[in-house]
């Protein structure tokens, strides 16, 4: 595993260290939970909008979709 190292505020480093102390973990474990929730994010983020960028997607006015959705039966 490589190691990093980055700079962070006082008071983020105050409220790492707390949530590490309530949650039994280490820094570096907290840390790492964070990085790879937010890297998962950015993933379906990323994906998100590549699949709206795709021109051959349908698409439908936002009117015609709500006339169809609220139209009676």
């Amino acid at each position: 595993m490589s190691q990093i190292t980055a700079r962070l505020p006082e008071e983020m480093i105050k409220a790492l260290d707390n949530a590490a102390s309530s949650l039994h973990r280490t820094r570096a474990d907290v840390i790492r939970q964070a990085i790879e929730a937010y890297l998962e994010d950015f993933s379906d983020i990323t994906l998100a909008i590549e699949r709206l960028r795709d021109p051959a997607d349908e698409t439908i006015d936002w009117q015609e979709a709500r006339r169809a959705l609220l139209s009676e039966d």
